[in-house]
């Protein structure tokens, strides 16, 4: 079983992540390698570097993801995620991949320069996720045991699309998936 999804996910990152990223200037793939890096580079534990690196898989599980996406809908990237990890893995990697969505509406809420921090497709999406927070969902968000993980992934997610960066390769960070699985 552990075979299975590894394979599918070096497939999904491989064959389905070679597209820009929501009008960034990296791939699908770029963006999840350059966040695990980011992660794994600042000494994050295991089933985060996982989370970071399979934090849009929502993305790669929807062929017209980035039409919806341009046509101005949001398609619940982090609900799709969530809801294709939690078969193989426990909440550690997939409450971060389900909040991180969340996480950017919370910094803009809570963090008064981190809007202006945010690419021009980073604010478009965020109009189509509801805005930043109101207090009471800021709330309900820092009551969730995750919250600071989501945050941790959100951060690394905002700084991973740099077209000159250079990270290891998908199968080094396979690693972390395999020991990450439940």
């Amino acid at each position: 079983m552990t075979e299975i999804i590894i394979e599918r996910i070096s497939h999904m990152l491989t064959n389905k992540g070679h597209g820009l990223y929501g009008g960034e200037a990296v791939t699908q793939t770029e963006h999840a390698l350059q966040c695990a890096a980011l992660a794994e580079n600042a000494g994050a534990k295991p089933k985060l570097i996982t989370a970071c690196l399979l934090h849009d898989v929502g993305h790669l599980l929807e062929d017209d993801f980035e039409l919806a996406h341009a046509g101005n809908e949001d398609m619940c990237h982090e609900d799709l995620g969530e809801a294709f990890l939690i078969k193989w893995f426990g909440e550690e990697v997939c409450q971060p991949v389900k909040l991180h969505v969340d996480a950017k509406r919370y910094l803009c809420a809570t963090n008064d320069r981190y809007f202006d921090k945010l690419s021009q497709a980073s604010v478009h999406s965020l109009k189509l996720q509801g805005g930043p927070m109101s207090d009471d969902e800021v709330e309900t968000f820092e009551a969730n045991t995750y919250y600071k993980e989501a945050v941790r992934l959100r951060v690394w997610d905002d700084l991973a699309k740099d077209p000159d960066l250079t990270t290891p390769n998908i199968a080094h960070f396979m690693n972390y998936v395999a020991e990450s699985l439940s």
